[in-house]
């Protein structure tokens, strides 16, 4: 039988330090009657309200000038069955009914708590958090939270005035989770996490599971009910595993900042919304052939100038565009114009926001203790602890969250060479060998293997894609021969090659066409993605076009030149925003691209050109069926380094179904030029980057070139061509 509490108890939980307050709080049995405590500091009185029939409201006794009341339940002698409210007055004539929350027992399973503390809980998120439900006959948000090292753990909001001692949670030992389940709470309500720390030190965390968070600068957590939502995408997530992993189909990615795509004219210039971001993206992007649209990070984050990549609300689509339901649909519209959607993911880091998940409860609990581990020197962030299971299981749901509950297509798995490497961007001393001396962080290849295995499993006919820039083997191979298990692999080699050759005046050129061919020589190590990505853009490297040399004629000829290159490349395709019509500045996330430039003829013809390198692309199976298959690539002629021209053919899965593409990398048109090619007849002129519908010269071979006898690169047929001056030609044989 319990007796009153002593003393010391008493004072620790009202000075907010009683590591157990449901020992406390709540119905009691003492001595053979019901008594009933309630920690109310903010009230001017409190009665205790039963359901007994006919029974009158009880004053509460106030046993502790702090706020501690204390009642008999009339009649009662039991805890069973037991039912109550709190009618709580305050200053200014407000009372307030409730139920009180310690008067309910546990809600979180055993089988939970196993889940998480092994690493293989994948839906944990519908655990951890706020969570609005029903226990017994009262709706209300359960709040729970994994803090192991805390003295104590409450839920603070708007409802109990952020005040750290009226909502302390119970703990689940040993599982270092906390809950409580508080009744009579709705969707809306803002709150946060109140941690006491091992030294005494009072921490306000938002929510690491939260669904739905405050516009920032604001931090707040947010009670998300997620009602079902009514998704009319049924036949593009059933379609979606027939497409197996994109790997013969056409990929080419279109990728976007969604908040500075495009902004509102005559508001000061704010972000569009979800809702007007559906409205106007996809068409654009349906418009330009794009196949697939990939998000910079959208997860809550709290500086946009990290362009989201210093993600805390790794649940939480970023409320600055609007709700979690309106993110849901922008993607359903996406799906209903046959666009797929992928999101950059980042599990390789966090930012050291106070609020956020760094020493979350006083100590390292997410990342690693010691900064040779646990700190990422260049960016000032701090690194997952792949080794612990519950960090585990945090990661791992989050990826699959996003993939289920938003119906996402894919995942960018940003900066996997930093995850994959304990010295990367390290010098010597200042990181820790692993277990077998190595520099190979092994918890991070297991956790990146158990990503890839779980995610293609339990999402098929989703992909994943790495951000991987080192020459660590089998990034995309499968797991069970030794692979990571990517889908793709992003080709940062390629790009860097081709954009260092393509920035050299033509004059050079010559002396370095390695770079232009060096791509082939592994271009089937692994199945890569081309990406001119963000990072191109930023930073004093320029845009594309103004990388490009020459006056502004030769810089946007060998920018069409470029694209096609790329398009006749093996491998899936990236570009992003801006860089399809030619933006001159670098890309600023404050502010939106410089649609005003394709007022301009000039501007007109690069985004054409780019439109119609798409449409070949998707039409035609040569430039994507064998990206990975080194029987749909062959040379015609890769060693003209003194006039700067390559030739190629790609071929489909029908081996007579091919192209020929051919290359001039100089601003010198080359008449008569021979190239040979494997079929007689006429090869008609499917692009040329050069025509002047696209700003170009309008050189070429009249819309189509017949083969003659004359033998030349193995062939023993050929074509006698022009090609225009920094232009790409794509040729199809004639019917």
């Amino acid at each position: 039988m319990a007796t009153d509490p002593p003393r010391s108890e008493i004072e620790s939980l009202v000075a907010g330090r009683h590591r157990d307050p449901f020992g406390v709080l709540g119905p009691h049995l003492v001595s053979g009657r019901v008594v009933v405590r309630t920690l109310q500091p903010a009230a001017r009185e409190v009665h205790l309200r039963t359901q007994l029939p006919s029974a009158a409201d009880v004053p509460m006794k106030k046993v502790h000038p702090l706020g501690l009341y204390e009642a008999e339940v009339p009649v009662a002698t039991s805890l069973e069955g037991l039912d109550y409210q709190l009618v709580v007055s305050f200053g200014g004539g407000v009372t307030v009914a409730r139920r009180d929350p310690y008067q309910y027992g546990r809600v979180l399973s055993d089988y939970d708590l196993h889940l998480f503390a092994e690493g293989t809980h994948y839906r944990i998120y519908e655990k951890l958090g706020a969570h609005v439900t029903t226990v017994g006959v009262a709706r209300g948000v359960h709040f729970a939270v994994w803090a192991p090292a805390a003295q104590r753990v409450s839920v603070v909001g708007d409802f109990n005035g952020w005040d750290g001692r009226v909502h302390a949670m119970r703990s689940l030992v040993p599982s270092g989770v906390w809950e409580i389940f508080i009744p009579d709470l709705e969707a809306g309500e803002r709150y946060k996490f109140e941690i006491r720390t091992p030294a005494g030190h009072i921490l306000e965390k938002a929510d690491p599971f939260a669904l739905y968070c405050e516009v920032p600068p604001r931090s707040a957590s947010i009670v998300y009910d997620p009602s079902p939502y009514a998704w009319s995408d049924g036949e593009w997530m059933s379609a979606r595993p027939a497409a197996h992993s994109w790997f013969d189909r056409p990929l080419s990615v279109y990728e976007v900042h969604l908040g500075s795509w495009r902004r509102k004219a005559g508001e000061g210039g704010g972000f569009l919304s979800y809702t007007e971001l559906a409205e106007q993206l996809i068409p654009y992007v349906r418009e330009m052939g794009f196949t697939h649209i990939e998000l910079l990070p959208v997860m809550e984050h709290p500086y946009l100038g990290s362009w989201g990549y210093q993600v805390l609300g790794f649940y939480a689509p970023t409320s600055r565009y609007g709700r979690p339901e309106e993110f849901k649909a922008f993607v359903d519209a996406c799906h209903a114009a046959d666009i797929g959607v992928l999101l950059d993911w980042v599990p390789g880091h966090f930012p050291k926001d106070a609020h956020g998940l760094a020493r979350f409860d006083g100590t390292a609990l997410y990342e690693h203790a010691d900064p040779r581990q646990g700190e990422h020197q260049d960016w000032g962030t701090l690194i997952f602890n792949y080794g612990r299971n519950e960090v585990r299981s945090f990661l791992l749901a989050n990826g699959l969250y996003w993939l289920r509950e938003y119906h996402i297509d894919g995942l960018r798995v940003d900066a996997v060479a930093s995850m994959l490497y304990l010295d990367y961007s390290r010098s010597e001393g200042q990181w820790i060998p692993n277990r077998y001396g190595g520099r190979e962080n092994l918890e991070a290849v297991s956790f990146l293997q158990q990503l890839n295995a779980l995610t293609h499993d339990q999402a098929p006919g989703s992909i994943t894609a790495a951000e991987e820039s080192t020459a660590w083997p089998g990034v995309s191979r499968p797991v069970h021969l030794g692979g990571l298990g990517f889908t793709y692999k992003w080709n940062m080699g390629w790009m860097h090659d081709i954009l260092q050759y393509t920035s050299r005046n033509p004059v050079y050129r010559r002396w370095s066409h390695n770079e232009l061919t060096f791509s082939m020589i592994y271009a089937y190590t692994e199945n890569f993605i081309l990406p001119f990505s963000h990072d191109e853009v930023v930073h004093g490297k320029r845009s594309l076009i103004d990388k490009m040399p020459g006056d502004g004629w030769q810089k946007a000829a060998t920018l069409r030149l470029l694209f096609g290159f790329m398009f006749a490349h093996p491998g899936k395709k990236l570009l992003f925003m801006g860089s399809e019509f030619g933006q001159w500045r670098e890309w600023n996330h404050d502010s939106s691209l410089d649609w005003h430039l394709l007022e301009h003829g000039f501007h007109q013809g690069i985004q054409r050109a780019l439109r119609d390198l798409n449409q070949l692309y998707r039409s035609e199976p040569a430039l994507h069926e064998r990206d990975f298959d080194p029987s749909g690539f062959q040379w015609i002629d890769c060693n003209d380094n003194e006039n700067s021209v390559v030739s190629l053919i790609r071929r489909a899965a029908d081996p007579n179904d091919h192209l020929v593409c051919i290359f001039n990398f100089t601003p010198v048109p080359r008449g008569a030029y021979r190239i040979g090619v494997p079929a007689t007849g006429t090869y008609d002129e499917a692009f040329n980057s050069d025509a002047s519908l696209y700003g170009g010269s309008g050189a070429g071979n009249g819309g189509s070139a017949p083969t003659t006898d004359v033998a030349a690169h193995g062939f023993d047929q050929s074509l006698l061509l022009t090609i225009p001056p920094l232009g790409c030609l794509v040729f199809k044989p004639g019917r």
